[in-house]
């Protein structure tokens, strides 16, 4: 049995590929907990995905050997 500690998270599997949990959560003590919905968990994946492309390819204009490259 895995013990999740603070700030981590479950579910992402089943928000990615639109599919139930597939296990049960029980708590040892009182906690707050988020929930997101499928479309905002999407919205922040794919946004993360543009931003890391963005940093690679702002990386790539500053290598010398590739300036003369499109």
């Amino acid at each position: 049995m895995k013990k999740y500690g603070p700030g981590e998270s479950f579910g992402e599997l089943a928000l990615l590929y639109n599919a139930p949990r597939a296990a049960t959560l029980v708590t040892e003590s009182k906690c707050s907990l988020y929930a997101l919905d499928r479309e905002t968990f999407n919205r922040i994946v794919k946004n993360s995905s543009i931003k890391k492309r963005e940093n690679y390819e702002k990386f790539l204009t500053t290598v010398e050997l590739l300036q003369s490259m499109d």
